[in-house]
C-alpha cells in the first residue's frame, strides 16, 4: 500500500550534526505535520503493507468526533471506474484484500456501524466482532468492545431470528418510524434488539437526521455508515454526511447498477475537500471531509 496524498516527505539521512542538535534515536526526520502518527515517511509513496493500528492512525476520528449534527457521521463504499456500488447485487465482487483491511479498521474506530435494511438483507449482515487490535484505543476511548450495528427499517421487514439480532455482542439497534407495526417492535425488542424511533411523522418514514441525533443521545458519536446507496443519499440530503470514504476499484461493470448514492438531486451539490488517498494493486482509497460554509 502507499500513500499518494498528502505526500509523502522523504526522510534525509541522519548526520552528526542533526544528532547533536538533539534529535532523538530512531525518529524519522524530514515528516511533517500531513505524515499520520506511527507512519513512516522516509521514502515517499513506499509500497508496503501498512499495520492496522497504521491505518486506524490514519483514519482516525477527529476529537472531540462532533460534527454540526452532535455526531461524527463517516460514510464507507466502494465503487467501480464506471461508477457501480455493486455487481450482480452485492458490493464484494468489486472489493478487494486491501478495502476488506479498511473496512475492518473503520468498523474498529466507530461506535456503531449504521446500515439500511436491504443491505443487511442482501449482504447477509452479522455482528461485528470484537478484535485485539483495536482493544486497547477503544477501552481508552470508553468504547464497547465491539460497534453496535444499527439497522435503519421503517417497516421492520427484517429476519430476527438471524444472528445479527440473535448473537451481538452489544446489543443490535434497530431505527424505525412512528407507524411501525407493533408486532414486529415487540419482535425486535423479544431479540434483543434496541429499538430507537427516529422520525415522527405520519408517512412512518425514517428520517436521516434524527438518526444521527438519536445515536448520539445514546452516546454513539463516532459513526459509520456503510449504506447502502438509498442510505447514503438520504444522509446527504439532511445534511448530515460528515465524510465519505470511497474505494475505487480497477473494475468496470456497465450495466443498470446504482451509484453510492441512489435518492433525489440536491438542491445544491455539498463541497467536500480531499483528506486523503491511499493505493494498492490499482484500488485507490480516498477519504474525502465535507466542507462546512
Amino acid at each position: 500500500m502507499r500513500r499518494l496524498f498528502p505526500v509523502p516527505v522523504p526522510a534525509p539521512a541522519e548526520t552528526p550534526a542533526e544528532t547533536a542538535a538533539g534529535t532523538p534515536a530512531g525518529t524519522p526526520l524530514g515528516t511533517s505535520d500531513a505524515t499520520p502518527a506511527g507512519i513512516s515517511a522516509e521514502t515517499p509513496a513506499e509500497d508496503r503493507e501498512w499495520t492496522l493500528g497504521e491505518l486506524a492512525d490514519a483514519y482516525a476520528y477527529p476529537e472531540p468526533p462532533h460534527g454540526p449534527s452532535g455526531a461524527y457521521l463517516r460514510a464507507n463504499m466502494v465503487s467501480s471506474l464506471d461508477g457501480a456500488a455493486h455487481h450482480d447485487g452485492r458490493s464484494k465482487p468489486l472489493s478487494s484484500d486491501a478495502d476488506m483491511r479498511i473496512f475492518g479498521v473503520l468498523r474498529g474506530l466507530a461506535d456503531a456501524v449504521v446500515v439500511g435494511a436491504e443491505t443487511v438483507r442482501r449482504e447477509g449482515y452479522r455482528p461485528a466482532r470484537a478484535r485485539e487490535a483495536f482493544a486497547e484505543r477503544r477501552a481508552a476511548l470508553g468504547q464497547s468492545p465491539a460497534p453496535a450495528i444499527a439497522v435503519v427499517s421503517a417497516s421492520l421487514d427484517l429476519d430476527f431470528s438471524r444472528p445479527l439480532f440473535t448473537e451481538p455482542l452489544v446489543p443490535t439497534i434497530v431505527i424505525t418510524g412512528a407507524t411501525a407495526a407493533e408486532a414486529r417492535l415487540e419482535a425486535a425488542r423479544a431479540a434483543g434488539a434496541e429499538v430507537v424511533f427516529a422520525g415522527a411523522g405520519p408517512s412512518g418514514r425514517v428520517d436521516a437526521a434524527a438518526i444521527v441525533s438519536a445515536l448520539a443521545e445514546l452516546g454513539h458519536t463516532r459513526l459509520l455508515t456503510e449504506g447502502g446507496p438509498t442510505l447514503l443519499a438520504e444522509f446527504a440530503a439532511a445534511g448530515v454526511l460528515d465524510e465519505l470514504c470511497l474505494a475505487v476499484a480497477p473494475l468496470v461493470t456497465a450495466g443498470d447498477a446504482k451509484r453510492i448514492m441512489n435518492g433525489p438531486v440536491l438542491g445544491e451539490p455539498e463541497r467536500f475537500t480531499l483528506a486523503s488517498v491511499l493505493e494498492e494493486a490499482g484500488f485507490l482509497f480516498t477519504r474525502y471531509r465535507r466542507i462546512y460554509q
